[in-house]
């Protein structure tokens, strides 16, 4: 057994989640999921993490559920998905409302509750040895990690009947261009390009990306007059801000802003 099921790594302004369950392939128990919560109540609340990473160790992103455990739960599986799920739930609700960006690197295999895992970045790169499937209908399950909310909202709702209906398994060059990730990157250049990425993400004005992220996500349910009165309030609160006073004095200046310091 690992030692941790969830590595946390702060570095220069980067929270590194590492899923670290190898030898079960990231599968999902409770102390993972336990642990993702505490992970990402830090990552809503330190101010000084300006992104968040979240990938796999070993070959897999993540399996999914726990399957052994569910097997092992008996006639208590039913309070057992009850638990494991809320407590995942509580993870990816604060990670997708945090006011900083999420930049999700798939190793490996993505499946089920690690396809949900997968897809809730704000920018996603995937190894070409990558590969999803929702898989839940197998073993008589429905979705969750928000699977039903985001997949139709990145693929469409008849793309994403099929994928969550059929199990069909979906390969990294066709979830690229389905919009599933941002874009695929060789299998030994994935954390390079992932410490890249992260590093132009927490060098960028993270108040106004974290402004950002709430106007995509809440644009489903609004109109579109709604939509624009909440970005003409975002834009003006954004104005205000030590960001925007950098951002414009460094562009007089022609020079690089530093909203670091902002």
């Amino acid at each position: 057994m690992t030692e941790t099921p969830l590595i946390v790594d702060i570095r220069e302004g980067t929270a590194w989640l590492t899923l670290n369950r190898p030898q079960a392939g990231n599968a999902i128990d409770l102390p993972m999921a336990r642990a993702l919560v505490e992970a990402s109540i830090r990552c809503q609340t330190d101010a000084d993490i300006r992104c968040v990473v979240l990938t796999g160790a070993g070959k897999l992103f993540c399996a999914g559920g726990d399957v052994g455990l569910f097997a092992a739960a008996g006639d208590q599986v039913s309070s057992l998905l009850s638990e494991l799920a809320g407590t995942l739930h509580m993870t990816l609700a604060r990670l997708a409302r945090m006011a900083k960006p999420m930049l999700v690197l798939v190793n490996g295999p993505a499946v089920g509750a690690g396809f949900s895992l997968a897809i809730s970045g704000d920018v996603v790169l995937a190894s070409r040895s990558a590969h999803f499937a929702a898989a839940y209908g197998t073993l008589g399950l429905t979705p969750d990690g928000g699977m039903s909310w985001s997949l139709p909202r990145l693929v469409g709702l008849r793309k994403a009947q099929e994928i969550i209906l059929t199990n069909r398994r979906i390969n990294a060059e066709e979830a690229e261009a389905m919009g599933l990730v941002t874009r695929l990157v060789g299998d030994g250049r994935l954390m390079e390009e992932g410490e890249a990425t992260a590093a132009q993400l927490a060098a960028s004005p993270v108040a106004a990306l974290g402004a950002a992220r709430v106007l995509l996500q809440d644009s489903f349910a609004a109109s579109f007059e709604t939509q624009l009165e909440r970005e003409a309030r975002a834009i003006s609160d954004a104005g205000a801000t030590a960001e925007a006073r950098e951002g414009l004095a460094a562009y007089f200046a022609k020079r690089a802003p530093d909203f670091r310091g902002a």
